[in-house]
């Protein structure tokens, strides 16, 4: 008889976990707390649109995420760059690309700094040699923002590129994040191949990739918390899962893709199951400020906002725009009106084509907790904890890749195959 393995979480790492034990012949039952699929890459109606809770953009080195799209079929609904390009608008010097030739790495950005210009040429020689020496970031125990001032970094720089590209890739201000989060980023997506930085993103909503993927899976529980763990301490093993209004449900194995947070809660003592440091762990909160207006099509895609509390923009139909405010912690608690007005204002400044045009409507959504960055110098946990039949998953775990979509997918495949092993069976490529 097939093995019976409960995970819980529906998020990107638990939907990712449960697909590869689905396809090894395993039994799954996903449980949810929320009534929402995706975790914290999802969508709902927002005034009669279905929208993201936040614009989530990958890169074409996110290898695992794109292939578990494909893998749930929805493949077509991913638009993806042919080569890396990125709008940048400033109030001062209005318009600049970064483009990638059509050259091996890295020398396929070195044209796009020679025309960029939101830097002079000491800044942008700067940036080259940080970029130059970005792989011995990944053994530093510095944060970034130290990292970078030792590599000859200055405020026109951070302003210019660092700040603009990094804090959204990491969710976090750079004094915060660990240089070897930003080198690992650096290095596998500028500096791999010629196509690892190329921008892509969903064209439907994200709860629909993620119902795609739950089509596959045997049970999916939704409003469904699991409220503990049912364990046999004296043999360290998890019997099963204690669900809902008590309800006990007996698994051979339990993959917990859940936050640390919330992970903290579900174990209660987490160092008896060999889990430790979840307390080293940082939420950080994501904003996203959608705005209808009255001009109809800007005629790009995305850009990126220097000088601003919005990071990027994203023109998601005509007369349709989300601003996107990366590590918005001492945003986050601000009214939907204020933050409309506040976004409307940076947008009408700086983008080309709004200067007089009238907000037809705005609304805000925000995930207080849309990224766990670890504090440098922290061993994050792999899927493996001290009882052979209970993983982990979750984009905050050691995945080499810093809380990311790719990151989540990658963590759930990998508490699946080692789950999978530890019961006895493997899980196929």
């Amino acid at each position: 008889m097939a093995a019976r393995v409960a995970v819980i979480g529906a998020g990107l790492a638990g939907l990712a976990a449960a697909e590869e034990l689905q396809r090894a012949g395993v039994t799954v039952e996903v449980f949810e707390r929320s009534r929402l699929l995706g975790g914290r890459a999802t969508s709902f109606e927002l005034g009669g649109v279905e929208v993201d809770n936040g614009q989530h953009v990958f890169l074409g080195c996110c290898t695992e995420l794109l292939d578990f799209i494909d893998r749930v079929g929805m493949g077509a609904c991913v638009q993806l760059q042919d080569r890396f390009d990125a709008l940048v608008l400033s109030r001062r010097a209005g318009a600049s690309r970064l483009r990638a030739a059509r050259l091996p790495a890295p020398w396929h950005l070195v044209a796009s700094f020679a025309r960029y210009r939101h830097l002079g040429l000491m800044g942008k020689a700067r940036i080259a040699r940080a970029l130059a020496a970005a792989r011995s970031a990944q053994r530093s125990t510095e944060t970034f923002a130290e990292w970078l001032a030792r590599h000859g970094q200055t405020d026109a720089t951070v302003r210019a590129f660092w700040d603009p590209f990094f804090v959204p890739a990491l969710n976090a201000p750079l004094d915060r994040v660990s240089a070897a989060d930003a080198g690992f980023v650096i290095s596998t997506a500028f500096l791999a191949s010629a196509d690892a930085a190329c921008f892509g993103y969903s064209t439907v909503p994200l709860a629909r990739i993620a119902a795609a993927a739950a089509e596959r899976i045997g049970a999916v529980h939704l409003g469904t918390p699991v409220l503990c763990l049912d364990v046999d301490a004296s043999a360290r093993r998890v019997q099963g899962v204690v669900a809902g209004g008590g309800e006990r449900m007996p698994f051979d194995g339990v993959i917990a893709a859940v936050t640390p947070t919330q992970l903290t809660r579900l174990l209660g003592e987490a160092e008896r199951f060999g889990v430790a440091g979840l307390d080293a762990y940082e939420p950080h909160a994501i904003i996203d400020v959608h705005l209808w207006h009255d001009r109809g099509s800007l005629g790009f895609a995305f850009a990126a906002l220097l000088d601003s509390p919005v990071q990027w923009v994203f023109e998601k139909g005509e007369g349709y725009l989300c601003c996107s405010l990366s590590a918005a912690d001492d945003l986050v608690g601000e009214s939907a009106d204020t933050l409309v007005q506040r976004c409307w204002n940076e947008v009408t400044a700086i983008v080309p084509g709004l200067a007089g045009a009238r907000l037809v409507r705005g609304s805000v959504t925000r995930v207080r907790d849309a990224t766990f960055v670890a504090k440098p110098g922290t061993t994050r946990p792999g899927p493996a904890t001290g009882w052979s039949n209970l993983a982990i998953a979750g984009a905050w775990t050691n995945t080499g890749w810093p809380d990311t979509m790719e990151s989540a997918v990658r963590s759930g495949r990998a508490a699946a195959r080692h789950l999978a092993a530890a019961l006895g069976g493997a899980c196929r490529a």
